[in-house]
């Protein structure tokens, strides 16, 4: 399921007094269930061309929902009630998966380390089977 938020050019998402842009997505953020609901508030504001309607999906949930979860996320994917993610903690560092859990909002990272692409896919592609 995808929702909808307002976005200023600047990267704040509106909050839901529709006069101030939070830094980070989060709960006081104004959502949308449609792209038309969105534009319909939109075209009521006073800046409508320094904000943009951005689509938040499943799989670019950990990029909005989980802020504790830090570096570069390469892949992602939704089993069941979780968003797992291979994730690179810091530039040239091994390779993480992170299992972000959409019902508590909690990251946890695998234990094992991957040093290389093609073993990390490997075993992304295999989690959860």
């Amino acid at each position: 399921m995808s929702i909808f938020a307002l976005q200023s050019l600047a990267g704040g998402f509106l909050d839901e007094d529709l006069q101030n842009f939070n830094k980070n997505f989060d709960d006081w953020c104004i959502q949308f269930e449609s792209y038309e609901d969105a534009m319909d508030i939109v075209q009521t504001l006073e800046n409508q061309e320094a904000i943009d309607i951005v689509e938040i999906t499943p799989l670019s949930y950990p990029k909005y929902f989980f802020t504790n979860l830090q570096g570069t996320i390469y892949v992602t994917r939704q089993i069941e009630d979780k968003i797992i993610c291979v994730v690179e903690p810091f530039m040239g560092s091994n390779f993480r998966i992170a299992i972000c859990d959409l019902k508590t909002r909690n990251v946890r990272l695998t234990k094992t380390h991957y040093k290389t692409v093609p073993s990390v896919e490997g075993a992304f592609a295999s989690f959860g089977d």
